[in-house]
């Protein structure tokens, strides 16, 4: 049997980063509902918050898994039961894109805090500002020196 711990932190947004999901009740509705569907596919998503126009989750995968195949998932099922129940006041769609990022097991519990402390993070910096510090933190972009 494989034994696989993987741990990658995932960030996708609201279409055009529209700030779709500014109900907090309705946005904890949706990340509920993504946490149930992920262990109904056997992906264990160990934590998912986000504000307004994105969401962060951390998740351990699984040997038989990859990161395109679970957000494929989780963002096309979480959009359709947004649009199914009416959940927000616009149809709801998410961008195409997302970053992904692998943790290891030292940073698990400190990814974990940082994304369950998004409404305060994001008091004081701007969405822009946390994807460019990630871009640049993670090496998809440099800074010219």
């Amino acid at each position: 049997m494989a034994q696989v711990r993987i741990w990658i932190h995932i960030v996708w947004c609201t279409k055009h980063r529209q700030p779709t999901m500014q109900n907090r009740n309705k946005r904890i509705d949706l990340f509920r509902h993504i946490k149930g569907y992920a262990k109904k596919k056997k992906i264990y998503l160990d934590f998912i918050n986000g504000v307004s126009d994105h969401v962060h989750c951390l998740i351990s995968m699984a040997c038989d898994q990859n990161i395109a195949q679970i957000v494929k998932l989780l963002k096309g099922e979480s959009a359709h039961f947004a649009n199914t129940c009416n959940l927000f006041d616009v149809d709801f769609e998410w961008a195409e894109g997302y970053y992904a990022v692998s943790v290891s097991q030292s940073q698990v519990e400190r990814v974990r805090n940082y994304i369950k402390n998004q409404e305060a993070h994001h008091a004081k910096k701007s969405f822009d500002a946390e994807c460019h510090n990630f871009m640049v933190k993670h090496g998809f972009i440099r800074l010219l020196t």
